[in-house]
């Protein structure tokens, strides 16, 4: 039954990691406009802190159970975690380019 809620927790988390891992750090650049994005990293981080901690956690989790679907679980929750965790490097990124430029002082 404990591994069937956790199966369910990830499964219910999925459209959250696909938005954290499909979103733009930066939306303007991203529609090709060259212009800072002011609203900083909080457009990414909403959905993308949920998402590492639960598939990070996931990944812990099912690594620890020592079954080969277990393992190929944690293999996959550890490559969703990277790639949210890779959207927030590139959104805080984007955030320090906008504060040493002074366009978003306000």
């Amino acid at each position: 039954m404990r591994a069937f809620a956790g199966y369910l927790v990830l499964l219910l988390a999925t459209p959250l990691a696909a938005l954290a891992v499909i979103l733009p750090a930066n939306v303007y650049r991203a529609q090709g406009i060259a212009a800072p994005d002011c609203d900083g990293p909080l457009q990414v981080l909403i959905f993308a802190l949920p998402a590492v901690l639960i598939y990070g956690a996931g990944a812990f989790v099912a690594y620890r159970a020592r079954r080969r679907v277990h393992r190929i679980l944690s293999l996959l929750c550890l490559i969703v975690a990277l790639a949210t965790f890779s959207n927030i490097a590139a959104a805080t990124q984007e955030l320090y380019r906008n504060a040493a430029a002074g366009d978003c002082a306000g």
